[in-house]
């Protein structure tokens, strides 16, 4: 089946993650995105994780996002390369950037000067406080922008202090929330038949994922502070809980489920206690009860009690590291991660989160070397061999 984006085709300038995630989404569903990159490349193709990766100029991360892809250098300093850029907008749909605002304007690529070739350009912008307002024009990365979300605040033990996730959080979001405005401005484009400017802010798309907790504060002055890994519902089973070998995380929340829990640990007992017999009684009796289900939890791993509570319907899991949800048989039945040759030999990377009957997301070739695709498009774009040599000698790409 087609894929939904198929002959959508986008300019992509984008580079770190907040912008590469957001394109790759339609990467995978059949967008033919073209990565404008410097002559250094993204410099996420230089992450020192992996020397070896790094000096082929193809990073893990990076290659975990650029999939279907197709890598053009240009030297947007020069104007030969503008040039270039304009070319192409008159057949592209989108124009997809990540930077300070005001930088692709001082290359006159800006979306006024791209709207004037192209009307029924789509342009989007992601910058970490949006093209206008006080802070638009500060310095923005994942770290400042999930102390400065509220995210933090809500994230860490109260005895510690804040802590941020262990990977790029606001950068996804606000990938996936560009993801999300470049659809509804396609959409829109059927509609009223022309482009438009889409502005996406990182502190934007962090606040709109934090919703309910801003509406606590907005309409009831509730303050949150870090719970460590107590549930946001407050209730005290739903926590992390030490078993014998390992740590185990309940997500028991409902009162069917704390039956469940307490006849699966062998407690059936606590079932009549009055210090447990409803939500705010076990959390007044919170370290009487978890003294409860620890010691029952010492009889054996947390992964074999998952396994145990989880027939028995009960929500938990062990703390599973990336290296062993990667081999969960329920990822390989969705095809989550895909697997695609390469000059370097079979990668296996993560396709979509999603599944459409019709034409799904996938990965059909590997991240581009950088420049890889230079000549290629350059000649679909209408320039023959001898111009393209022309323009590498003079190190346009």
């Amino acid at each position: 089946m087609t894929k939904p984006f198929a002959g959508i085709r986008i300019l992509d300038f984008t580079r770190y993650v907040a912008g590469p995630f957001g394109t790759y989404q339609f990467a995978l569903l059949g967008a033919d995105i073209i990565k404008i990159e410097p002559k250094i490349g993204d410099d996420m193709r230089h992450s020192q994780l992996s020397k070896e990766w790094a000096a082929k100029g193809l990073g893990p991360s990076f290659m975990g996002i650029n999939s279907n892809k197709r890598s053009l250098t240009l030297d947007l300093a020069k104007p030969k390369a503008i040039a270039i850029v304009k070319r192409l907008v008159e057949k592209a749909d989108i124009v997809w950037e990540n930077f300070r605002p005001g930088v692709m304007e001082r290359f006159g690529i800006g979306y006024e000067e791209l709207r004037k070739i192209n009307p029924r350009l789509i342009y989007v912008a992601v910058s970490g406080f949006g093209q206008n307002g006080p802070e638009r024009g500060t310095a923005a990365f994942d770290g400042k922008l999930q102390a400065m979300s509220g995210i933090m605040s809500l994230t860490g033990h109260a005895d510690k202090g804040p802590t941020r996730t262990g990977f790029a959080l606001c950068d996804t979001i606000a990938g996936m929330t560009a993801a999300f405005a470049v659809s509804s401005a396609l959409y829109q484009r059927t509609q009223i038949g022309e482009g438009q400017l889409v502005d996406v802010a990182m502190l934007d798309a962090a606040l709109s994922f934090l919703s309910p907790q801003v509406a606590e504060y907005t309409i009831t002055g509730h303050k949150h502070r870090q719970f460590g890994n107590l549930s946001s519902t407050g209730k005290v089973t739903g926590n992390r809980f030490k078993a014998g070998e390992g740590d185990l995380m309940l997500a028991v929340m409902t009162e069917k489920q704390f039956a469940g829990l307490m006849r699966g640990l062998g407690r059936e007992d606590t079932l009549g206690d009055p210090r447990f017999a409803d939500w705010p009684s076990r959390s007044q009796n919170e370290p009487a009860l978890r003294e409860i289900i620890e010691a029952a939890l010492a009889s054996d791993s947390a992964k074999n009690w998952e396994k145990r509570l989880t027939a028995a319907d009960v929500p938990c899991a062990g703390i599973w590291a990336v290296s062993e949800i990667v081999h969960h048989p329920q990822l390989e039945h969705r095809d989550v991660l895909q697997k695609i040759d390469s000059a370097d030999g079979e990668l296996t990377l993560v396709g979509s989160g999603f599944r459409l009957a019709h034409g799904g997301g996938g990965i059909d070739r590997p991240p581009p070397r950088l420049g890889e695709h230079t000549a290629e498009i350059l000649g679909e774009a209408g320039y023959d061999a001898a111009e393209i040599a022309a323009l590498r000698e003079e190190g346009i790409t």
